[in-house]
């Protein structure tokens, strides 16, 4: 007997998807990473590559929806790929591009979450803190991640327990489609935090320096040059706060270290939102993603940009990964830049 729901069957960001993926068929790569079951309904998680199949060629993969409320990070990754698959029939320059790189979609991984209008999943767990590492200093309370139990936000899950089916599919689209490759690269679209938009990248759960710290610091300085008004604050996630169970910082410590892992986070500032309309605040989705239509229209454009350079500088690596003694230099600059103390 199925479960009484007063939802509607699917929900609209689930429904675009399908029509790309019907609409690119012909040209993606496309399967189903597992189910999610939630009052009767079953929701497959989508995962859609195109491009290269060389193992040796760069990736880089775009990822969205792992919190159900921030429905403006996976429209932002359908807009990209529904502009990607409408271009495949006449782009010679994409087509070009496609035969040396591999791209990756997952724009909804918690499709559960989404359906049911919360940031957890259906089990009442914070996808982005059930990972099993813990921070190695004191994080933020609640927010920081708990265990006390799914009727407070930000629940990480039982200690010992398995992931859950999306975490665990998300990390398995990562070890399989980007980190076997020498070069490979993750955005993650999120929203709610701040007043500007940020471009994060590991570790949330220390302060310690990634491996691939010059690395970062090339790419940023190469956006910096190309999008000299950019607007985004590009930094470790540790500068703005530590949390325990980061996907993407377990998913960077499971990457071998004789290849480049590059995973980012784009977090959209939705507090300007709602200071521009403050009647957003007494809605849940209010609160993490712009209503008015005008609004959601100029995320998506400004935004183009950022997945468009991620792009060509994964299919452009041979030009720009530093190496040697020049990587000896960068690596210098990285830690002047970001770690460095005022004063010292």
């Amino acid at each position: 007997m199925q479960a009484l729901s007063f939802l509607p069957d699917s929900f609209e960001e689930y429904e675009d998807l399908k029509m790309i993926l019907d609409a690119g068929a012909r040209w993606l790569d496309i399967r189903s990473e597992g189910e999610v079951e939630v009052r009767g309904r079953t929701f497959p998680l989508y995962v859609a590559a195109i491009g290269s199949r060389d193992p040796a060629a760069p990736g880089i993969g775009f990822f969205g929806g792992i919190h159900g409320l921030e429905r403006i990070g996976s429209q932002l990754v359908l807009d990209y790929m529904r502009a990607l698959v409408g271009r495949l029939a006449w782009d010679e320059l994409l087509l070009r591009q496609l035969e040396s790189v591999r791209i990756v979609f997952a724009p909804i991984l918690n499709p559960g979450g989404m359906w049911l209008a919360t940031r957890a999943n259906p089990n009442g767990v914070d996808l982005m803190r059930n990972a099993p590492q813990d921070a190695d200093e004191r994080v933020p309370f609640l927010a920081g991640g708990q265990r006390v139990g799914s009727w407070l936000p930000w629940y990480r899950g039982r200690r010992g327990a398995a992931m859950e089916v999306e975490a665990q599919a998300l990390l398995k689209i990562v070890d399989e489609e980007l980190t076997r490759r020498p070069l490979s690269f993750a955005l993650d679209c999120h929203s709610g935090y701040g007043w500007t938009d940020s471009i994060w990248f590991p570790y949330a759960r220390t302060r310690r320096l990634i491996r691939h710290l010059p690395e970062m610091y090339v790419l940023k300085t190469m956006f910096e040059r190309a999008h000299p008004h950019h607007g985004y604050t590009f930094e470790p996630q540790s500068h703005q706060y530590l949390l325990h169970g980061d996907l993407w910082d377990c998913a960077y410590d499971r990457a071998p270290n004789s290849n480049i892992f590059l995973p980012l986070t784009l977090e959209l500032g939705s507090w300007l939102w709602i200071k521009k309309n403050p009647r957003q605040i007494f809605s849940r989705q209010g609160m993490f993603n712009p209503l008015l239509q005008h609004r959601t229209a100029r995320v998506l454009r400004r935004h183009a940009n950022l997945f468009e350079f991620l792009t060509r500088a994964a299919y452009s690596s041979q030009r720009w990964l530093p190496e040697g003694v020049i990587r000896e230099e960068v690596l210098k600059s990285a830690i002047g830049h970001w770690y460095r103390k005022p004063g010292t």
